[in-house]
C-alpha cells in the first residue's frame, strides 16, 4: 500500500492495523479539527448483547474548529473504570485477555490530559502486545488534496463509511449473534493473540 495517512484513533478499528501492516511508511494526521461521532474517541467491542461502542467524554469547548491535538478528556464521569470493566465482560473468558491484561490494564489507570496522547499511547501499547514495530511520522500541517504517492486513509476515522470487511475469526460470543466485522483490533487480540498478526496481512487491499 505504499505510503498512508491515517488517523491515530482510540483502539483502532481492524482495518487501520491491515492498512498499517500492510504499508511501506505511515503517517499519523496530527493537524485535524476535531469530529463529533468517528473514532477518534471511540471503539467498538463484541459484548454479550452485540456490538458495543466505548466513548470517551471531551472537555467541549465554543471553538467550532477545534484541532483534536487540542482536545481534552473529561475526567469526571470515570470512563477509565467502565471501559475496563466492559472488556472484561466481554473478553474475560476469551483465549487472550489474561495473557494482555497487564499491558493493557494501565490505560485505564492514567488520566491523561489530551485525547491524542493517549491514542498514540494505545498505539505503543498494542505494538508492543501485537510483538510488532510500527513507526510513524507525524504531519506538521493539515493538507486536504495529497500528493499522488500518499494513501489518504483518513476517511477511515469515520466509523460509517469504513465498509471494509475481513475473514471471520472465532469471537467469544459469535453463538449469540454470529461474527460481527471490523470491531477494534482488541477484539482480535484478545480472540487470537500474537496469531493477529497473519490474519492482518492476509486480509485484502481496502476500500476507501
Amino acid at each position: 500500500m505504499n505510503n498512508i495517512l491515517i488517523h491515530p484513533t482510540y483502539f483502532p478499528s481492524i482495518s487501520h492495523f491491515v492498512a498499517m501492516l500492510q504499508a511501506d511508511k505511515v503517517t499519523f494526521e496530527m493537524e485535524d479539527n476535531f469530529q463529533k461521532q468517528t473514532n477518534r474517541n471511540r471503539a467498538f467491542i463484541y459484548s454479550a448483547n452485540g456490538r458495543q461502542m466505548l466513548n470517551i467524554p471531551i472537555k467541549h469547548t465554543d471553538d467550532t474548529k477545534q484541532k483534536f491535538k487540542d482536545v481534552r478528556i473529561e475526567h469526571a464521569f470515570g470512563w477509565q473504570k467502565q471501559h475496563f470493566k466492559s472488556l472484561e465482560a466481554a473478553y474475560r473468558t476469551s483465549p487472550y485477555f489474561e495473557y494482555f491484561e497487564d499491558e493493557i490494564r494501565p490505560i485505564f489507570e492514567g488520566n491523561p490530559e489530551f485525547m491524542l496522547d493517549l491514542n498514540l499511547q494505545i498505539h505503543e501499547v498494542l505494538c508492543s502486545c501485537l510483538g510488532i514495530n510500527l513507526p510513524f511520522e507525524q504531519t506538521t500541517e493539515y493538507v486536504k488534496e495529497l500528493n499522488s504517492d500518499i494513501v489518504d486513509l483518513r476517511p477511515l476515522v469515520n466509523g460509517k463509511k469504513d465498509l471494509n470487511t475481513f475473514d471471520p475469526y472465532i469471537q467469544v460470543f459469535d453463538d449469540k449473534h454470529g461474527y460481527l466485522n471490523n470491531l477494534s483490533i482488541l477484539d482480535l487480540l484478545f480472540n487470537e493473540g500474537r496469531h493477529a498478526i497473519d490474519y492482518l496481512k492476509k486480509q485484502s487491499n481496502l476500500h476507501i
